[in-house]
């Protein structure tokens, strides 16, 4: 997004109340984009089979990406994004909501994603699904099969860093990385989920796991308590930022939580910790 001059950003954010409201409009589709990691078995699809918001489709980040490497759910070639996204009714005129079935997670990589690609008109339902149910909204359950759109994908490169990227800032410094993992998986004291990744964090990485932008009912922290904390983080707000995590989902919420706090230029390092860690060329610190 580029805001007018001397104007802040919109938020990337929605309420429940603002969806319902919305909800049933032509040019507003409402997208579940909930991912589990593996060890946790949880079939999201099914999951969203059984309950989900009513119009609602599903974007599996597993299966719409480049399936081309090893890496999970790496963006997809633009012109692959751009046919998934039409088949599930999603046009270039639609605005986009996205939710999950944690709160604020998973969701925050679809609207990443939509971003990368160019499309703008995209934000994230505020607490997901449990807030969603919490108020006593209502949910259907199914298959939907939506009238295909036409979606024109126009990747912006700014909001996305790749393995050379991240290596070559570890000489000019000019981005601040910011790791959304644990503090124990930054810092090298906690096991890695996924194996054969080595412990640490990249060198002069700072970290912010995260669960700690979230308030207590699921919600993202007001935009001044996000400003805080990731001053409290060390960031400077002023200087250019990429979040990493593990596998590129978590390190979307703290971009998110950046653009909530004023900062929409955020990008992500896609392949993040399954990539760096995975390997045996790249630097670690602990």
């Amino acid at each position: 997004m580029s805001p007018r001059a001397g104007a802040p950003p919109a938020s990337p954010l929605v309420t429940p109340e603002w969806l319902a409201q919305h909800l049933g409009r032509r040019d507003v589709r409402v997208v579940d984009g909930s991912w589990h990691m593996p060890q946790l078995k949880r079939d999201a699809r099914a999951e969203f089979a059984e309950a989900h918001v009513p119009g609602a489709v599903f974007f599996d980040i597993d299966a719409i990406a480049d399936k081309r490497t090893s890496l999970p759910h790496m963006l997809p070639r633009a012109s692959e994004f751009a046919r998934k996204v039409g088949q599930l009714g999603i046009g270039d005129r639609d605005r986009v909501i996205v939710y999950d079935s944690r709160g604020v997670a998973s969701a925050a990589r679809v609207w990443w994603t939509f971003r990368a690609f160019g499309h703008d008109a995209v934000a994230v339902l505020d607490g997901g699904l449990p807030r969603w149910r919490a108020e006593g909204r209502p949910v259907e359950s199914g298959t939907p099969a939506p009238r295909p759109r036409r979606f024109t994908a126009r990747p912006r490169k700014s909001l996305v860093r790749d393995l050379a990227a991240v290596r070559q800032n570890l000489t000019t410094r000019r981005a601040q990385v910011l790791d959304a993992r644990s503090r124990g998986r930054f810092s090298g004291t906690e096991p890695e989920p996924r194996a054969g990744l080595r412990s640490g964090h990249i060198p002069g990485s700072l970290n912010l796991p995260y669960d700690e932008l979230y308030q207590k009912d699921g919600t993202l922290l007001p935009p001044d308590a996000l400003r805080r904390r990731f001053m409290d983080a060390g960031l400077d707000l002023d200087k250019p930022v990429v979040t990493s995590c593990g596998s590129g989902v978590t390190a979307s919420v703290l971009a998110l939580g950046l653009f909530a706090a004023g900062r929409p230029d955020v990008a992500v390092y896609d392949g993040s910790w399954t990539e760096w860690g995975g390997r045996d060329d790249t630097p670690v610190e602990q």
